[in-house]
């Protein structure tokens, strides 16, 4: 069994999928917020379509999937004794989470241990994760899914702070630090929500779109972990070259398209691709300027590269640059100057596309007042 905090649609078109591909489970989701979803997963029998669209290996992919993995969805702020009760269930093996970053905060809400459903997720997850140890049960596998560095460690330091706030015994806290499995984990896989096009649209409420590809980096070598024989799945001592080959080639790219194509009446990923001045200036910036960078510090960083490129012309979708403009400035920082500035270590000159594009008011993190000129 799996206890998992989201119901939204990432959760469902990544692991809750994989459950059911690799027939572990049941899933029980829990809803924080609103009870839509979790209604419509009741209503149905926990059961939703994945229509999963896109390009892989070059040739189409357009198949449609039935998700049964989740067994029914309960609401926190009214079914907190029956999450509890989850909790202590012997089968319970796993606990999954996708809060988003702004999840990982401890509430003043939660400074003392009351009735009901805690306000924040980390103080949600203590308790049941006393409840467990009160019960004597083994500790469970906790997976984080949230996009933030050390996902799983941060959420442990949180559980713990809040344990210290409610005072909770010695013991317990031994449990929680030394037999529940915290594990850093990468997630990398785009589930936008509803197709554009679909037989089942106005058919299945839940039905969602995802791309081809998927990767699910694990920071563990343990082969009992529960979904290590999915092929998504990639388990490892040390994910943090898995977190440099990401966010350098797949977020750098993006945001580099940012500062070279928006405003030039080019609104899309694809569009940019589709532009022959544009796309072999992507090309160029990838293979030549980031990946000789990445090398030897990453898994085949040049075939990673191909399929971000692959999956940048999927068809099926629309990814605006508007959209991946949003916090460009710190974009930047994170995601190309870096790659700037180790070209130059590396090969002691500066790589010329990258070097031009952060000469630039809007490639270098300002807003926009004209388009950078192609090299």
């Amino acid at each position: 069994m799996i206890l998992q905090f989201g119901t939204g649609n990432f959760l469902r078109g990544f692991a809750d999928l994989f459950a059911d591909e690799l027939g572990i489970g049941p899933v029980v989701a829990v809803q924080s917020t609103g009870r839509d979803r979790g209604a419509l997963l009741n209503r149905s029998g926990g059961r939703y379509h994945v229509a999963i669209q896109g390009i892989a290996g070059g040739r189409v992919v357009d198949e449609t999937i039935e998700v049964r993995s989740i067994s029914r969805a309960l609401f926190a702020a009214t079914e907190w004794d029956e999450v509890l009760a989850v909790a202590r269930d012997p089968d319970l093996v796993a606990i999954l989470s996708n809060t988003t970053e702004a999840g990982f905060v401890l509430e003043e809400a939660d400074a003392k241990r009351g009735a009901g459903a805690p306000a924040s997720f980390p103080a949600k997850l203590l308790a049941v994760l006393v409840a467990r140890s009160e019960a004597g049960l083994p500790a469970p596998w906790i997976l984080p899914c949230e996009l933030i560095e050390g996902n799983g460690a941060r959420l442990k330091d949180l559980v713990l702070a809040q344990a210290g706030r409610w005072e909770v015994g010695g013991e317990t806290v031994a449990w929680l630090a030394n037999e529940c499995r915290w594990l850093n984990t990468l997630v990398d896989r785009i589930v936008p929500g509803p197709p554009r096009q679909h037989p089942l649209l106005g058919i299945d409420p839940l039905l969602i779109m995802t791309e081809p590809f998927a990767l699910w980096a694990v920071e563990t070598v343990d082969p009992a972990f529960p979904f290590a024989g999915h092929p998504a799945v990639v388990l490892a001592p040390d994910i943090t070259s898995y977190s440099l080959r990401k966010i350098r080639i797949l977020n750098g790219a993006h945001t580099a398209l940012v500062g070279r194509a928006l405003g030039s009446g080019l609104e899309t990923v694809r569009e940019c691709l589709d532009d022959p001045e544009v796309g072999a200036w992507l090309e160029g910036l990838l293979f030549e300027e980031i990946v000789p960078v990445l090398e030897g510090r990453c898994d085949d960083p040049a075939g990673f590269a191909r399929a971000v490129l692959e999956r940048f012309r999927n068809p099926f979708l629309e990814h605006r640059l508007a959209s991946i403009a949003l916090n460009h400035e710190t974009k930047v920082v994170t995601r190309l100057r870096p790659t700037l500035h180790e070209y130059h270590e590396r090969f002691g000159e500066e790589p010329p596309r990258l070097a031009a594009l952060l000469s630039e008011p809007w490639g270098g993190g300002a807003r926009p007042d004209r388009v950078i000129p192609s090299l």
